[in-house]
């Protein structure tokens, strides 16, 4: 039986799994949790990468106690790196992407890159906090320092360098960074140029599978792990969490990756690049097995994230039963009022989040919500809506009808949220897995490993997942 670590790291905690296979199935242990709070600092907004580090050396510890490890891969959030010097140590340490400091730099680099043309190269959806704008602004708020630095490490490749001394940056993170050409794969060296980023900061691109030796003898020593191959995942979150959606064969699905952020796309062969994917800000990030994800972030359950901490951080079961009460579930949308959740007021922390609810329905003169239930529904119901318009325009790009959508993540255990979809949209939703980076991570590692067959990663997961079906409401309830 062959056993492999998963190290997720997510925008607000991380996990250690440990994944067995047995019979064709994955059993997912997770060994460790631990938070991933943003610090702020007198200049801005950073990430605790020490403690992050300290808190993964603690899950591999537990891993190495269950017995012998064949390997370890990490995934995280997409955008944000590490700067390193000549000899690999911090040149500064790793920004936040809500870091205030982005919010200017898109509009300095478009005054000589025209957005146009940034999108034509890249295909990525524009976003201030992505990699190219911070470091933008990271040269602006250290000039110099860009130059000065060696190399840049997107955040899972900081932790494959510290558990195997390899400086790589694998395929689907490069991808988040709107510095990566889609259809070459591979770093967009004349964007780099135009941009005035330094083409030496970036490493080899290598594709999820890729194994980078066995683990440092120190981790070696901390851990117990002797012998574990690092074997880089889809270190991209949602990438992961993609190779891990249920789908069967076809183009007749979409998949959301419902968490702190809303992802919903389609898997394609090809990136699409057009006025009309500009105009509706669609992202082609890059997939496992040469495939692209086309699809639209926008904002997810981050905004109620953040009422709850200032409600005094209640349960979100008894958030979803308040919500569900406030009026019929009907099969056509009534509602009470809906935000935009990618409005600038929703995406920096505060302790005025349903206050910032409230102002926008008061300002697009909509019933105003007051109660928490009422907060909750209305920010449920404008992710529901605004999943349903983003399905519409997948179906529009591509040409494909979207009759199924496959609901991953932390977000497709809420039966409202997950109800409310199929409602808006009118397409049935396939909830499950819960954990689906985890297992995408652990099966990635598990294929290349030689643990599974090739290519058998989605059979994997019908086996070893129930996914809950939610078919469009047709009478109210």
């Amino acid at each position: 039986m062959n056993r492999h670590v998963a190290i997720d790291l997510g925008a607000s905690g991380g996990r250690v799994a440990l994944g067995t296979i047995e019979d064709g199935k994955l059993q997912v242990d997770v060994l460790h949790r631990f938070p991933n709070p943003a610090t702020w600092m007198p200049d801005g907004l950073y990430w605790d990468v020490i403690g992050l580090w300290r808190e993964i050396l603690n899950g591999l510890r537990m891993a190495g106690d269950r017995g012998r490890i064949d390997s370890v891969g990490v995934n995280s959030w997409g955008v944000d790196y590490g700067l390193l010097d000549e000899n690999g140590l911090a040149v500064d340490q790793p920004r936040h992407y809500r870091d205030p400091r982005n919010e200017a730099a898109a509009s300095k680099l478009f005054e000589t890159v025209p957005r146009e043309r940034i999108y034509q190269r890249t295909g990525i959806q524009f976003m201030v906090l992505n990699t190219i704008y911070q470091l933008v602004a990271h040269e602006q708020h250290a000039p110099g320092i860009l130059s000065r630095a060696k190399r840049l490490l997107m955040m899972p490749d900081l932790f494959h360098f510290w558990l195997s001394g390899r400086q790589v940056t694998e395929l689907t993170i490069a991808s988040t960074t709107q510095l990566f050409d889609p259809i070459g794969r591979k770093w967009d060296d004349d964007l780099l140029a135009e941009c005035g980023i330094p083409r030496h900061l970036f490493p080899e691109i290598v594709e999820p599978g890729t194994s980078l030796g066995e683990v440092l003898p120190f981790v070696a020593g901390q851990t117990g792990l002797a012998g574990a191959q690092v074997i880089v995942p889809a270190t991209h979150d949602t990438a992961s969490a993609v190779a891990a959606v249920p789908a069967e064969e076809g183009d007749d699905w979409a998949y959301i990756s419902s968490g702190t952020w809303s992802l919903a796309g389609v898997e394609t062969h090809k990136p699409y690049i057009s006025d009309k994917t500009l105009e509706l800000n669609l992202t082609n990030e890059a997939g496992v097995r040469g495939t692209t994800r086309l699809l639209k972030n926008t904002t997810g359950l981050w905004i109620l994230q953040e009422c709850r901490r200032v409600w005094g951080d209640p349960s979100y079961a008894d958030l979803y039963v308040e919500a569900a009460t406030q009026y019929p579930n009907t099969p056509t949308p009534q509602y009470h009022s809906l935000i935009d959740p990618d409005d600038a007021r929703f995406q920096q922390p505060c302790d005025q989040m349903p206050e910032r609810v409230q102002e926008f329905c008061r300002e697009a003169g909509q019933a105003v919500p007051h109660t928490r239930g009422e907060i909750t529904r209305c920010i449920l119901d404008s992710l529901a809506a605004r999943s349903a318009s983003v399905l519409d325009q997948l179906e529009s790009v591509t040409g494909n009808r979207i009759d199924k959508v496959h609901i991953v993540g932390g977000g497709s255990q809420i039966d409202l949220l997950n109800q409310l979809i199929a409602n808006v949209s009118g397409r049935r939703v396939i909830a499950g897995p819960t954990d689906a980076t985890l297992t995408g991570n652990l099966l990635i590692q598990a294929e290349s490993f030689g643990s599974i067959e090739k290519g058998s990663i989605r059979d994997v997961v019908r086996k070893s997942e129930k996914p809950r079906t939610f078919e469009p409401a047709t009478n109210p309830s």
